[in-house]
């Protein structure tokens, strides 16, 4: 649904069609139809690419013949001629007995369903993607904001498959798209070329609101293009007890990536901020930081090469803190050696203005 004219309408479209997935709004709308952008719709219209039902019954009117691939036939208004057409209800949930039809909805062919409730609460969510994760139903939500559409894409750490959210503000969109992209890095080994104490120095212990796994840390470095995957201290030491929240990454100086692709000094960190944790495979998913601890430690400095790029990293010298071999094996920083392989992520080098990259700006860190 659109506030503005027409010509306004139109420009919004335009200005965001590489931000959405799927666009509500009639198929029939005399704008839609003379600039007929190549977005997909879902509307209650079986014009649309999602077609929204009044009861999933109504699947069985669509003849065979016009559907018979899934597809409409060619030159059909609004559906884009390489994906499937789908079809599913739009349900209100008050309590249990509208999950239980959400349930049968899904075990009668329903491709998706959107949900809606007054006041969002997160046990009914909860429950309705617990009953449908192992369906090929998909989860749309209904948000009233933009902070909204983060509690809904983390629930039970699956999530929604989807937002519907009315809006006219761009800055809405780039927002939400932040939220629910799915970055992923391109992680490779690095040969450890040199190895220094520096004595000693201000570092950053990050306690995340979140449980990491084995394997899960922060991109953490000297350069914003060349960061090493600092590991979580999900395993304790002869000295210390596990504390699988926590991630010890590195001195004040160091960058981290966050959620909108820029980059954080450590030392900007705090209580409420949101960072990248990152895999070996490269995944990353978004937490919470709920405590930043700028303690001062004795330090060592890491210095590595990747193809054409070198690197560096300063960090606590301490068995707790580890960095992950080539092979995804942990590997302490008191026990790396020169000629070590640990995995970083690298890219070309790039210009950075307050965190965000400036591409075209020449830059040389060592």
């Amino acid at each position: 649904m659109f506030k503005g004219s027409k010509d306004s309408t139109i420009e919004f479209i335009d200005r965001v069609r590489d931000k959405i997935d799927l666009l509500y709004v009639d198929p029939s709308e005399t704008f839609y139809k003379s600039q007929k952008p190549d977005i997909r719709l879902i509307y209650s219209s079986e014009d649309a690419d999602y077609v929204i039902l009044n009861n999933i019954e109504e699947k069985e009117n669509f003849s065979s013949q016009k559907y018979s691939n899934g597809h409409a036939k060619e030159g059909e208004l609004g559906v884009n001629q390489n994906l499937k057409k789908r079809f599913g209800v739009y349900k209100k949930v008050d309590g249990n007995k509208d999950i239980d039809e959400i349930k049968a909805i899904s075990e009668k062919g329903a491709n998706f369903v959107i949900i809606g409730v007054d006041d969002w609460k997160i046990i009914p969510l909860e429950n309705i993607i617990a009953t449908l994760q192992k369906t090929n139903t998909e989860i749309f939500a209904i948000a009233k904001s933009v902070q909204e559409v983060e509690t809904l894409f983390t629930v039970l750490e699956l999530g929604v498959d989807g937002v519907i959210i009315e809006t006219d503000d761009e800055q809405d969109i780039l927002k939400i798209k932040n939220i629910i992209r799915e970055v992923v890095f391109n992680i490779e080994p690095a040969k450890i070329l040199e190895i220094k104490d520096i004595g000693t120095g201000e570092r950053v212990c990050i306690d995340t609101v979140s449980m990491l796994s084995e394997g899960e840390g922060m991109l953490i470095g000297n350069k914003s293009n060349f960061l090493f995957l600092v590991h979580n201290e999900s395993i304790g030491s002869s000295f210390t007890s596990p504390r699988p929240f926590r991630v010890n990454a590195g001195a004040v100086h160091c960058y981290t990536v966050v959620p909108n692709g820029s980059t954080k000094y450590l030392s900007e960190l705090e209580s409420g901020s949101q960072i990248l944790i990152v895999n070996p495979k490269g995944l990353s998913r978004t937490v919470s930081v709920g405590r930043a601890k700028i303690e001062t430690r004795p330090l060592r400095l890491f210095k590595a090469i990747c193809k054409n790029e070198t690197g560096t990293i300063i960090v606590q010298n301490a068995e707790t803190i580890r960095f992950m071999d080539k092979n995804e094996e942990i590997l302490p920083v008191t026990h790396v050696k020169t000629g070590d392989e640990v995995l970083v992520f690298t890219k070309g080098s790039s210009g950075r203005h307050f965190g965000m990259e400036v591409s075209d700006e020449y830059i040389l860190e060592k």
